[in-house]
């Protein structure tokens, strides 16, 4: 067989053409045809983004045969029903079938032949089709609009301008009309620094800027030589000493010639995550400079953002960042009016184990949750987009630990952590991923794998699928991390956290030593939303029905980014795994997923 064109019982594939491939990139040459090869990303990222790269740069076309059905395929040895995967571990397999096979488990060919053309009208059929640049709107309006919660969603191309209208992309916030850029800070896990700088506007790109990472070894020196080009680009290494940790925080420290702005948000800093997929924002108030010979108490939140940012940039012990904890003394955080929950590497006890992970909002809910009348009934959402071991079964973190730490509320209510109102998990299915704006591609940024899935086949009957329709945006997969507490009428809101913590014990920590330590292995940075901040009088937030609709906004509806309630996945449902085929159904756009 040649290598673009390949024929078995699943159909026929063959390698296709990207709009995207450069002129440049090298070829091999096959029997029959000429692959052009693309390089891998410029940048350091995890496995699945780079299999994502790679079938976005070469995509493999799904082709029907005509009159051939797809052959039975072998009895799995690995075949448990519960667990969404029919999985081949068959012996007699190749070396170079060492992924694991993923059964049919679909539609005939006819169906998704009409499926696709379908998806094929209602995809963009051209980049400038719903074009969204980043001064199409005044971003003074796009800021009146997300009072008074400062909360934003990223632009998305390809879904219609109307939901945009709220939404931002990297250059409105970098731009010039939100304050003379003096020097930045960028904290991110994935970053390409050639498109980061790009991003900022032409009399900005020769600011400081510093750039906080968690890379080692072979990926720091190559960031490093990445970053070499530009003298104004510093680098600060986060350190990681705890195996598995990742530095996944994703915040910008904008010091202005008027005063400074915190962002914290869920994007990295590459181009994929600010094109089409479905990213969270909080951007913080203009904050102004304190007069000479302020006492050290001034310009402190109600909320108490200041000393919980400084003690978060504490965490690092850096030289670098201590600088930036003395441009944070000298403004006024005070119209802050969010609360900072924030996830640093280390083993924790006695108080210190209330200031991070799962337990810092423990901490905040228990003391600063008004009385809600029948709490104990509210559902709590968690939504994510890549998952943890959570092991063998819900009791050992999910519904224990984790669990209780989310539906606490208040210092009276006590809420059983094995109550009957499981928490509702959202993380996009298969058929999410297979019909979205980027096709099987935007399960790159999902990384969910075979192997941790197959070890928790209990997870998946909590999982619902992504929908949203109110912002528009059931297309653009999810890269947001969103937590809540909602009435079981879905009308209101109890609390909302966003943030770049997924469902993992490495983002939000777990207990050791008798419950008397808190284990957390990663930076990770959200802001929480309580109604008693924004002084409201029912101590709840209403839910926006149509998140860019002004018809009956009133102050207190909070933009609630995805449809509630959540709708379960069905009998036909898969979570979707990164590093397994998918051959049966063409995705958006007629291609199929065989990662390598």
């Amino acid at each position: 067989r040649s290598a673009g064109s390949q024929q078995g019982s699943y159909g026929k594939w063959t390698l296709s053409s990207s709009e995207d491939e450069s002129e440049d990139q090298g070829t091999s040459s096959t029997s029959s045809s000429k692959v052009k090869v693309s390089p891998p990303p410029q940048y350091p990222c995890s496995d699945a983004r780079k299999e994502s790269y790679k079938r976005k740069s070469n995509p493999l076309k799904f082709e029907e045969i005509p009159g051939k059905e797809p052959s039975p395929a072998k009895k799995p040895k690995i075949d448990r029903e519960d667990s969404g995967w029919c999985l081949s571990s068959s012996e007699d397999e190749s070396q170079q079938e060492k992924t694991p096979k993923l059964e049919s488990v679909g539609s005939s060919n006819k169906v998704e032949k009409a499926n696709l053309q379908k998806e094929r009208r209602r995809s963009p059929v051209s980049v400038d089709k719903y074009r969204t640049p980043s001064d199409a709107q005044d971003p003074w309006d796009v800021l009146q609009s997300g009072e008074p919660f400062c909360f934003y969603l990223t632009k998305v191309t390809g879904v219609k301008p109307k939901y945009n209208t709220g939404a931002l992309h990297i250059k409105d916030i970098l731009s010039p009309l939100f304050g003379t850029l003096v020097s930045s800070v960028q904290f991110n896990y994935c970053i390409d620094i050639a498109w980061l700088v790009k991003q900022y506007p032409e009399e900005f790109r020769d600011k400081p800027l510093l750039i906080v990472h968690g890379e080692k070894q072979e990926s720091k020196t190559r960031l490093h030589e990445d970053a070499h080009p530009y003298e104004n680009v510093r680098l600060c290494q986060a350190r990681l000493d705890m195996a598995f940790g990742t530095h996944h925080t994703k915040m910008m420290l904008l010091l202005y010639k008027e005063g400074l702005r915190v962002v914290i948000h869920t994007s990295n800093l590459i181009r994929d995550d600010w094109y089409q997929k479905t990213q969270g924002i909080w951007l913080s108030p203009l904050y102004p400079k304190l007069p000479e010979g302020s006492s050290s108490l001034a310009g402190e939140s109600k909320t108490n953002f200041r000393s919980d940012l400084m003690a978060y940039l504490a965490s690092y012990n850096s030289p670098s960042l201590r600088e930036w904890m003395d441009i944070i003394k000298q403004h006024d955080l005070s119209e802050t009016r969010v609360y900072l929950v924030g996830s640093t590497p280390g083993r924790f006890q006695a108080n210190d184990k209330e200031k991070w992970g799962h337990f810092r909002l423990r901490k905040i809910l228990r003391e600063k949750c008004s009385p809600i009348a029948g709490v104990e009934s509210w559902h709590v959402i968690g939504q994510f987009s890549s998952i943890g071991s959570m092991g063998s079964d819900q009791s050992k973190w999910l519904h224990s630990e984790f669990s209780e730490s989310l539906k606490t509320f208040g210092k009276g209510v006590k809420t059983l952590p094995h109550s009957g109102n499981p928490l509702q998990l959202i993380y996009p299915s298969v058929d999410n991923v297979r019909t979205s704006l980027e096709g099987y591609p935007a399960g790159g940024s999902l990384p969910y794998s075979i192997q941790t899935a197959q070890k928790q086949p209990w997870l998946h009957t909590y999982f619902h699928r992504w929908k949203a329709e109110t912002s528009g945006r059931s297309r653009a997969m999810p890269h947001i991390k969103t937590y809540m507490r909602v009435s079981p009428d879905c009308q209101e809101l109890a609390w909302f956290l966003v943030t770049s913590a997924n469902l993992s014990k490495a983002a939000w920590g777990s207990l050791e030593k008798q419950g008397t330590q808190l284990f957390i292995r990663s930076y990770e940075l959200g802001v929480l939303f309580l109604p008693s901040a924004f002084d409201l009088p029912n101590g709840t937030f209403k839910v926006k029905l149509n998140i860019y609709s002004n018809e009956g906004a009133t102050t207190g509806t909070f933009p609630v980014p995805f449809d509630l309630p959540p709708e379960r996945y069905t009998g036909k449902d898969r979570p979707w795994v990164w590093n397994i085929p998918y051959v049966n159904a063409p995705d958006s756009h007629g291609n199929i997923w065989c990662p390598s």
